[in-house]
């Protein structure tokens, strides 16, 4: 009998060997601080793409007289195709409360949370006296200065700034990446004059180009992503020059040159795996930098254009109106839990990516 078991367990198949990303995606995921605030990151993230289904004030579907409509996917509807006597677009909230008290088949469903993050509600009944307002039953951060729901304006200025955060670093890393490599891998004349390319570049001051450039055009988000991503990109490709400059003297990449294979095909396909631990362990601290310089512009002014919901613009708010609490803690605590998040993801990843626990030439 133990010579049958023997012969079962030889001939069952090996588990192929964990890779190193492998690994380290385990290790990190042993880091139950920063596995959990990245689980809660990402579901936040993903959740923020319902809003236009969660917290809007366009209805999303309305049934009257017999006929069924779904305001929330866009279009202009007037106030007098559904039995209002007025001029103008419809009020949601408004028309769902007509429908109700008039006890008819019409009805209107609306998102949980019943606003947008533009309008103005001074002409709301549960709001007395000048902005801003202090949170209620109705808006439970209150409202800004202007008379806007502080909530509605916070979670939208959540996914602005993760979106624009992505953004700026995947555009930044390509470029710092691609030159870093090239410089590195190829080095000689081709390294010297980059760098001193890269020297001059680096000494261009970051607001007064962006300053130079609000008082032509106003910047929108994607013209914001490039141009920081135009100036965040140097001291990546230091980093990334820097490992290609090591692991170029590896026995695989003259393995690599031995069997003919191209320079692109050696730099991207060998060499570049290699070299993406300090990349990797950077980019949730570059996510916090990024999201910092967004707020910081907006606070200046050349930030985001108005109305466009943004947290910088409510700090501003918050610092201009000291004595309305709700628009200092709300905001600040908003940034804090999110930057919180981030910096507990960046300490795993530094310690799952960690070269003296898992190497490659082990």
């Amino acid at each position: 009998m133990s010579e049958v078991q023997d012969s079962a367990a030889t001939d069952a198949p090996a588990e192929a060997p964990l890779s190193v990303l492998q690994r380290r995606w385990r290790k990190f995921k042993t880091l139950k601080r920063g596995w959990y605030s990245f689980q809660i990151l990402v579901f936040l993230y993903l959740a923020s793409f319902l809003l236009p289904v969660l917290v809007n004030s366009d209805a999303l579907c309305v049934r009257y007289q017999g006929e069924w409509h779904f305001p929330v996917f866009g279009g202009f509807h007037q106030a007098r195709d559904f039995g209002q006597d007025k001029i103008g677009q419809v009020n949601w909230r408004d028309l769902q409360e007509q429908y109700y008290f008039e006890g008819e088949d019409n009805f209107v469903l609306l998102p949980p949370y019943p606003y947008n993050p533009l309008e103005n509600l001074l002409h709301e009944s549960n709001l007395v006296g000048q902005p801003p307002h202090a949170p209620n039953a109705y808006h439970i951060l209150g409202t800004d200065d202007r008379g806007r729901d502080v909530f509605v304006r916070l979670v939208y200025g959540f996914r602005t700034s993760i979106t624009f955060a992505l953004g700026v670093i995947i555009l930044s890393y390509i470029i710092g990446m691609t030159i870093g490599a090239c410089f590195g891998y190829f080095s000689g004349r081709i390294d010297f004059w980059g760098q001193r390319l890269v020297e001059i570049w680096s000494g261009l001051p970051f607001l007064y180009t962006i300053i130079i450039i609000s008082s032509i055009v106003k910047p929108g988000m994607w013209l914001l992503i490039l141009l920081l991503a135009l100036f965040r990109w140097v001291g990546i490709s230091f980093y990334m020059r820097g490992e290609f400059y090591r692991e170029k003297s590896r026995d695989y990449v003259a393995a690599a040159i031995a069997q003919g294979e191209s320079h692109r095909s050696i730099m991207f396909r060998h060499i570049l795996p290699n070299g993406l631990t300090p990349i990797i362990s950077f980019a949730p601290f570059a996510v916090v930098v990024t999201i910092s310089s967004l707020v910081s512009l907006d606070y200046l002014g050349f930030g985001l254009p108005a109305p466009t919901p943004s947290w910088g613009e409510l700090v501003n708010q918050g610092l201009e109106n000291i004595t309305a609490w709700h628009l200092v803690f709300f905001p600040l605590g908003a940034m804090f839990f999110t930057l919180l998040l981030v910096v507990f993801i960046g300490e795993a990843v530094r310690e799952a990516f960690d070269p003296k626990v898992f190497s490659r030439l082990r």
